[in-house]
């Protein structure tokens, strides 16, 4: 009995199409801390940037500007991935069409992200004047591609968390409906209060959140695969 369970194992260890799923959701996992990682790094030492005045999407202006582009780039690609092993690792079952729907939107708007820059402002890149400044059309479109994204991220986190109030998994699935309602709250907040300090940081708050939601929803279903 022990060699067959054994076999058996080894057997789906190898399995061409769970290596696949596994892989994809690896993506997921890490997409979040690296994101994270890099865009705290630049924030911590680009010159005149502030935490608690200027939103991290600002740092894809300057000269290095393109760290950041990349670093929305790459991680919006890495969630499309995440959302391919979401659908093959939630099939089937609650959410598992609209999830991975969801997580790939919220992929491609950081990719949009990345390519149609945030406006400079507030005084940052250094010598830029103080103030919001003007809004130009990739500015826009920048907001457009953020608000799209985050609020298909938001609407998946309640997805997800039906999914596991359905399996009976009620921990997971509180952490999932209260991550989507805090990063929902933080946006609105960031969004409307006109670049309060409070607000700012309530938002960095919430980034941190939804990615950790992300790649513990992928750390989870990677073992289970």
């Amino acid at each position: 009995m022990t060699q067959q369970t054994t076999r058996t194992a080894n057997t789906t260890a190898c399995d061409p199409q769970t290596s696949v799923t596994r892989s994809l959701l690896g993506y997921g996992v890490i997409a979040g801390p690296v994101y994270i990682a890099v865009s705290l790094a630049q924030a911590l030492t680009r010159e005149g940037f502030d935490l608690t005045r200027h939103v991290w999407s600002m740092l894809a202006n300057g000269g290095l500007g393109w760290i950041q582009i990349a670093n929305l780039v790459v991680a919006g690609l890495a969630s499309v991935a995440c959302a391919v092993g979401l659908r093959r690792a939630l099939a089937p079952g609650h959410g598992a069409t609209w999830a991975p729907r969801l997580v790939g939107a919220y992929g491609v708007s950081l990719v949009g992200a990345g390519i149609f820059r945030a406006d400079p402002g507030m005084g940052f890149p250094a010598g830029t004047p103080e103030g919001p400044g003007p809004v130009s059309w990739h500015g826009m479109l920048h907001f457009a591609c953020g608000a799209v994204g985050f609020l298909c991220v938001i609407v998946a986190c309640f997805v997800i968390g039906r999914r596991f109030a359905a399996e009976g998994r009620t921990g997971r699935a509180v952490f999932s409906r209260l991550s989507g309602a805090l990063f929902l709250v933080t946006f609105a907040a960031m969004a409307s209060s006109g670049g309060a300090i409070w607000a700012n940081l309530a938002f960095v708050t919430g980034i941190v959140v939804i990615w950790a939601w992300l790649s513990a929803l992928s750390l989870h279903l990677y073992r289970r695969a």
